[in-house]
């Protein structure tokens, strides 16, 4: 399996801002990846090795290649809701989400990391790596920034009374939620940029609308099939909230070209289930199920055969 140099796999520590687009180490290592099928005679690169995953081929007339075609770095895009200013929902015992949810990725990070699809290394990409505040907009600029193969925001979900509980999780919808609830958590969670300073409906709304519209029938069918699939691992070691994938509007699940999806991993409002957010060996749990439901999708999904330019 292909080895990856060490920055890669650890983003900068907590910063008191978002990094710096221009200085990225994993933008770099996909630059120096992306510059290996070009039109100039160079010297050969190494030969792509046999897959470690069996994945499924594409079918006829398809858009998506197999693993030795897509001898390229798999980007996962992982996206710690709130930070900074914004904790997010608290708990009753005090627990803060955001602190919560970047644990969490963190510890998927370390999983993506650590993995190979059909012989192609996985890194991770984290949206925010410390206690800082993010503008959804710019969450969604920065996955596509370096072209990510999927997108996974997560969260800790919370409601007026303690009594929710279970997992859930979202893919966008262009046509309004699946559900009041959905509807309901969207609105909540897109209201985190008046924290931050930043109004998206009254500012941003052409950029909004523009990306909306963007967004492909193509783009929400595959983040339903990568909700499937992490629901159906969480289901295996947690309690869900409802058994399928919802769809609601969500800012961050809007980049029209990467599947998208939302994990609220638990009621954070729920005492009970406060105490397994805060536990070492949930969390383990959690980050687990992840990574499995993203090798499962991509087992059955091959990535798209491109080549980035950063």
């Amino acid at each position: 399996p292909a080895a990856a140099p060490a920055p890669v796999a650890r983003p900068p520590a907590a910063a008191p801002a978002p990094p710096s687009a221009e200085s990225d180490p994993l933008g770099d290592l996909i630059a120096q990846r992306a510059n290996r099928p070009g039109p100039a005679p160079a010297a050969p690169a190494d030969p792509a090795p046999p897959p470690t995953v069996a994945v499924a081929p594409p079918a006829k007339g398809g858009n998506r290649a197999t693993p030795t075609q897509t001898d390229r770095i798999i980007i996962v895009a992982l996206d710690p809701g709130h930070g900074g200013e914004d904790p997010g929902a608290i708990g009753p015992g005090g627990t803060r989400e955001k602190d919560v949810v970047l644990r969490v990725a963190h510890l998927l990070r370390d999983r993506i990391n650590a993995t190979t699809v059909g012989g192609n290394p996985m890194r991770a990409f984290l949206t925010r790596d410390g206690d800082f505040f993010v503008p959804l907009g710019t969450r969604v600029e920065k996955a596509r920034r370096v072209q990510a193969d999927l997108f996974v925001s997560i969260h800790a979900d919370a409601f007026t009374t303690p009594a929710a509980r279970g997992a859930s999780v979202f893919a966008l919808s262009q046509s309004g939620a699946s559900s009041t609830a959905a509807r309901w958590l969207a609105n909540k969670e897109n209201q985190a940029d008046l924290v931050g300073g930043l109004n998206v409906q009254s500012q941003d709304r052409h950029v909004q609308r523009m990306l909306l519209d963007m967004s492909t029938t193509a783009q929400i069918n595959d983040s339903l099939k990568l909700g499937s699939v992490l629901l159906g691992e969480i289901g295996n070691m947690a309690k869900l909230h409802k058994p399928r994938v919802e769809q609601a509007g969500f800012a961050v699940l809007k980049a029209p070209d990467i599947p998208s999806v939302l994990v609220e991993t638990a009621f954070i409002s729920n005492p009970e289930e406060e105490a397994k957010l805060r536990s070492s060996a949930y969390q383990v749990q959690l980050a687990d199920a992840l990574m499995r439901g993203i090798t499962r999708y991509f087992a059955k999904n091959p990535p798209l055969a491109r080549s980035r330019s950063v």
